[in-house]
């Protein structure tokens, strides 16, 4: 392993040198990176697999992310494709063997306005049509369900109901990666770490393996699995993708007593919160306005949802913010993932899950597996192809969910 990269005890994954060839190379030893070699293995028994990561595995979005975990979204694709990683969750800790502290706390959407309303009444509906649990609940409801949150009457932007899905939850981002990892390598799936791809393999107009820092390695098939850096690594394959990237920062508290029993978020005001195991807040909002790929952003963002973290919980005023981070997401026109092929033959994409990428962990791997071993798109992933930008079918999440974490 280059010096660089942080040791890792040997009883949880290999440290391989790569191969000069595999069946299928994935790029970005992330999530849904880890995901794809592991379903691949699994569901269709391909094992020659190789996870390449520039830096080391999980140290991207993986591990800044705020691991809210839901699938109560509005466009039925969407509610689809989360509620089957939903579904998958609930029995990774298990398949896996590893407790990733997988916590159905409940997660509350609060409305602010009477369109707020209207539009949490209209998801309640959607996602129970849909077979995706939701509730709806009234001020007094709220209160009982998380006492902390301020529900006065008389503040400026006043709690007037919330949705509640009460299977979703959080879980520790880390382990859930290195469980991946962990099973993925038993299967024997080279992960690579400190193995940056500089370029593309080409035979006429077929990708046929990448060139990396540490030499080429030739594949049958290239996905990539790179989150906000996709479109820079297509860029070096002529393609162009229709995703803009953009820093999206979180923080976290000093360690306090157990005090919020559950996930809040607010769009009007703008914060989503959470405690973690250990006892830190863990707040975040939404992203840097400019396209960027550092992994920090704007103080103003932060200020703003600190303010609006205490106009829902006057509570927490004397906290401490220990710690603040940014990861760097892929935003699509439609806030919706993109998972298939591409023009360019043997080279697929996993990419554009914007803010949603860490709930969907499981499914994405999944379906993208599927893809990558079958070369057909698995039936949840089929609305979510390239094409659609071409053809009009949108899957508008931008519009149509609350709020898109």
């Amino acid at each position: 392993m280059p010096e660089h990269l942080p040791e890792h005890p040997d009883w949880l994954w290999r440290t391989p040198e790569p191969k000069r060839s595999y069946d299928v190379v994935i790029v970005g030893g992330g999530g849904h990176g880890l995901a794809t070699a592991y379903y691949l293995a699994r569901n269709h028994g391909i094992t020659n697999v190789a996870v390449l990561e520039r830096g080391w595995l999980a140290g991207g979005n993986m591990a800044r992310n705020t691991t809210i975990i839901r699938s109560n979204y509005l466009c039925e694709e969407s509610a689809a494709l989360y509620e089957h990683a939903l579904k998958l969750w609930e029995g990774l800790p298990e398949e896996l063997d590893y407790d990733f502290l997988f916590s159905q706390r409940g997660v509350l959407n609060l409305a602010h306005t009477l369109q707020d309303v209207r539009e949490g009444n209209r998801r309640v509906n959607a996602n129970r049509l849909g077979g995706v649990d939701a509730e709806w609940l009234d001020p007094d409801q709220v209160r009982k369900f998380c006492p902390i949150v301020n529900t006065s009457p008389d503040v400026r932007y006043p709690v007037l109901g919330a949705t509640l899905q009460p299977r979703a939850g959080i879980a520790k981002h880390d382990h859930v990666a290195w469980a991946l990892a962990r099973k993925a390598d038993a299967y024997g799936v080279d992960l690579i770490q400190g193995c940056e791809v500089t370029g593309f393999l080409r035979d006429g107009d077929r990708v046929v393996g990448v060139r990396t820092g540490r030499g080429p390695i030739s594949a049958g098939t290239v996905a990539l699995a790179a989150a906000g850096h996709t479109s820079v690594l297509a860029e070096l394959a002529g393609l162009r993708l229709p995703i803009q990237s953009h820093p999206l920062q979180a923080l976290v508290s000093e360690l306090l007593e157990p005090v919020h029993p559950t996930v809040v978020m607010s769009n009007h005001v703008h914060v989503y919160v959470s405690q973690a195991h250990k006892g830190e807040l863990v707040m975040g909002a939404g992203v840097d306005a400019y396209n960027g790929y550092g992994q920090r952003g704007s103080f103003h963002m932060i200020e703003h949802q600190m303010a609006a973290a205490l106009e829902l919980f006057p509570i927490f005023a004397r906290a401490h913010v220990l710690r603040t981070w940014g990861g760097i997401v892929d935003v699509t026109p439609d806030a919706s993932a993109i998972i298939g092929a591409t023009p360019v033959e043997n080279l697929y994409l996993n990419c554009g899950w914007g803010t949603g990428g860490f709930k969907a962990t499981p499914a994405s791997g999944w379906v993208y597996a599927h893809c990558i071993a079958t070369g057909t798109p698995h039936p949840l992933a089929k609305p979510f192809t390239l094409e659609r930008f071409t053809t009009g079918a949108l899957i508008d999440e931008h519009g149509a969910a609350a709020v898109a974490h």
